[in-house]
């Protein structure tokens, strides 16, 4: 009798999240251990009875160092073939730290410059102009005089955009820092005295349209899977990440402008390009460098990117002449429960903060109400295979819902 083949050993992050818990699910269905790695107990993918083992470990973002000796530590102990870091967060100590990780593991994360250049919306741009894609005017304030000049060269309201979403040095704590809106010249400067020295922005002209997601299983520089999805609800209600969203038919135009922005990277591993599409066509917004949030959406509607990411660190590539995978079921919906109660809560409430444009209002926030009624919009963390992620996730929902209502009503008083 030959001896049992061994089954790999992958550690997944940020396990709060759907995305993750759609990775334990489709790896575990490969018969691959899983092993669920997550800075919170209460995160929801513990729950998932596909986890073999729970790992909680510092927070990446608090304590990146910390965070990264305690994956060293998981890798030896478990002897994981494979880190899937979910999160920026996640990935930039690592990245950083990627010397360290021992050779028989490997991480699913780009190389640096790739991972850096994507992560530079200013690049991004540079970049992709070059290549002929159409991207909005922007212009990187990197002076008190060029932010002055911004709203008079680029027009209000104007998009303020950090250069990176995430900043990491020398094992510092990771710095966040949000996208802000202008509707006033006064306002481009204030936002660039709160980050000067901290990070760089760029003022981009405000481009309406809808939101657009073409998300990639690249090696290389090669796809070797595509999916799109369009936005219909986002958080917050000025635009970010969707808490609803629909497959649709990949578009040979943005399908294109990706693969060839991606390849002038050669980039290795998922990404998601994201694009406004408006009266005027397609323009580039940015490159997500890492696991979507929608990515439950796609493995519903038929494209196993988690199977498929797994496969090419573990097993390599395709062959050369092996087709990507293009063909996926459109029409398919799915949403973040939680988060599309708070695009909800903030319709019906008409909390778009200052807003410079339209956003959806209490109207909207009765049909989203309405909506949670259709039985054909699917849930990112439902399965009945799978209950335990969707169980965990009601109380983490109330209590976030008790504490916007406690907080709407002092702010009020």
């Amino acid at each position: 009798m030959s001896a049992e083949v061994r089954r790999p050993t992958v550690l997944v992050t940020d396990v709060g999240r759907g995305s993750s818990v759609a990775i334990i699910r489709s790896l575990a269905g490969c018969g691959w251990r899983v092993i669920a790695g997550d800075a919170s107990p209460s995160s929801v993918g513990f729950h998932s009875r596909h986890v073999r083992e729970r790992f909680i470990y510092p927070s990446p973002t608090r304590a990146p160092g910390a965070f990264v000796e305690a994956v060293l530590d998981g890798i030896a102990r478990w002897s994981v073939d494979l880190v899937i870091p979910v999160t920026d967060a996640a990935m930039l100590p690592l990245s950083a730290e990627r010397e360290r990780i021992p050779g028989s593991c490997r991480v699913a994360m780009p190389d640096r410059e790739p991972l850096r250049l994507a992560a530079d919306k200013d690049r991004t741009l540079a970049i992709a102009a070059d290549l002929g894609i159409p991207v909005p005017r922007s212009q990187l304030m990197d002076s008190a005089e060029a932010a002055r000049q911004a709203a008079a060269a680029l027009g209000l309201p104007l998009v303020l955009k950090p250069i990176s979403s995430r900043t990491y040095r020398d094992r510092r704590p990771v710095e966040a820092f949000e996208v802000s809106y202008a509707s006033r010249a006064e306002d481009v400067l204030d936002r660039w005295h709160g980050l000067q020295g901290r990070v760089g922005i760029l003022a981009q002209e405000y481009c309406a349209g809808e939101g657009h997601g073409v998300g990639l299983l690249m090696h290389e520089g090669r796809p070797l899977a595509a999916f799109q999805h369009r936005r219909i609800h986002e958080v917050p209600l000025t635009g970010g990440p969707s808490s609803l969203r629909e497959s649709v038919k990949l578009d040979p135009v943005l399908y294109d402008y990706s693969v060839r922005l991606l390849a002038a990277l050669r980039w290795t591993g998922l990404a998601m390009v994201e694009f406004k599409v408006g009266r005027e066509g397609p323009k580039l917004m940015e490159i997500n460098g890492r696991v979507w949030g929608s990515l439950p959406l796609a493995v519903m509607s038929g494209v196993d990117f988690p199977r498929l990411l797994g496969e090419l660190y573990l097993q390599g590539p395709p062959a050369p002449g092996v087709e990507p995978q293009l063909t996926y079921r459109t029409g398919v919906r799915a949403r973040n429960l939680g988060l599309d109660l708070v695009w909800i809560a903030s319709a019906l409430g008409g909390r778009g903060g200052r807003r410079p444009f339209p956003v959806p209002g209490p109207a909207h926030g009765v049909g989203g109400l309405i909506g949670l009624l259709d039985p054909r919009c699917r849930l990112d963390l439902l399965s009945l295979r799978d209950p335990g992620p969707a169980v965990a996730e009601l109380p983490l929902i109330l209590r976030k819902l008790w504490t916007s209502a406690r907080a709407a009503g002092l702010n009020h008083s």
